[in-house]
């Protein structure tokens, strides 16, 4: 019996799991997970010629560092989560392989690799390949990601908010119709009160969904160059949800524990409802906001009462290539 038990292993395998099911009852977005983050790709050199040299590891640090900390100093209700690298294979060639490629005579020369952020090999069909060390910097809101819908009326004639972009890439509302124009749609989905409430905390009111779509900054470029939506694009499909009188549905990053009187966490959890200013009420909840230099989300509180928040959304996977146009506030 004591040999059996000697030989005696645990077995493990493979079970099915409803994923689309689960992905569209778990999730406050349907099919669209909650986690932020942003790429940022190694540096081109400008001291050397055109893709042949990059700089190296700590430079890529250093920039996600720069971007987190000017995106927090201009009003955007973020704070840091992690960081860490990616390796990201590509195919090199000419002077980029001839700096990189067999760099390494020994394991001693392992640690020649430690800052930088390109390498290369041979593989087995003397094919060169560089590996790209890229840094993801994850983030969170500094508050709730909050949806919003706008419902439009035959007798509207604009929506009642401009749009503009941050030199980081995110889009906020940069301002809203007057306090007597309460028959806007901005005025009536409680936007209008969420943008003053705002400037009273030096805060941006960063939108962070267009309908399901992600519109937050996700990638920094080679040359430095940060991939997030155009204002002009994203204005003429608002636009377009106005003359067609289709209602807009708006996610916004909230800069505290604001909340909402209903409905409970767990009747939104399973639902994909929205709310509007005619179906919540703001307050403050007692524990206090995270700050920025907290690094983990805070848990939900015991009490089934309190709303379902979330602390987390993740960066947008569909590209969108756009020519830079200098208009930065779009007004609806």
């Amino acid at each position: 019996m004591v040999e059996a038990l000697g030989r005696a292993k645990l077995q493990d395998g493979y079970v099915s799991y409803p994923w689309e099911r689960r992905m569209q009852e778990a999730l406050p977005i349907s099919g669209s997970s909650n986690f932020l983050s942003i790429l940022f790709l190694p540096k081109a050199s400008v001291h050397e010629r055109a893709g042949s040299r990059y700089n190296d590891l700590e430079d890529t640090l250093a920039r996600a560092n720069a971007w987190l900390s000017c995106s927090q100093a201009n009003g955007v209700p973020i704070v840091f989560m992690n960081i860490q690298t990616e390796s990201l294979l590509t195919k090199i060639s000419g002077e980029t392989a001839s700096a990189t490629v067999n760099t390494m005579t020994s394991l001693s020369d392992l640690s020649n690799l430690a800052n930088v952020s390109l390498y290369g090999f041979e593989d087995y069909h003397g094919v060169d390949i560089g590996v790209a060390r890229a840094v993801r910097l994850w983030y969170a809101p500094l508050g709730v990601e909050l949806p919003l819908e706008i419902k439009l009326r035959d007798d509207d004639t604009k929506l009642g908010f401009s749009i503009s972009r941050t030199e980081e890439g995110f889009i906020y509302v940069s301002s809203v119709t007057d306090h007597e124009d309460e028959s806007a749609p901005a005025a009536r989905s409680g936007l209008s009160s969420l943008y003053r409430d705002a400037a009273k905390a030096s805060r941006r009111l960063v939108v962070s969904r267009v309908g399901s779509q992600k519109v937050l900054p996700w990638m920094v470029s080679s040359t430095g160059a940060i991939r997030c939506y155009d204002t002009v694009s994203l204005s003429q499909k608002l636009s377009l949800h106005r003359y067609a009188k289709v209602s807009i549905i708006l996610h916004v990053i909230l800069w505290d524990n604001a909340t909402f009187s209903s409905p409970p966490r767990s009747s939104m959890l399973f639902s994909n409802q929205t709310l509007d200013s005619s179906e919540f009420s703001w307050h403050r909840m007692a524990p206090p906001p995270r700050q920025v230099g907290d690094r983990q989300v805070m848990p939900l509180p015991d009490d089934e009462d309190d709303v379902f928040r979330l602390e987390r959304e993740n960066v947008g996977n569909a590209s969108f290539k756009f020519q830079e146009i200098p208009f930065t506030n779009e007004s609806l």
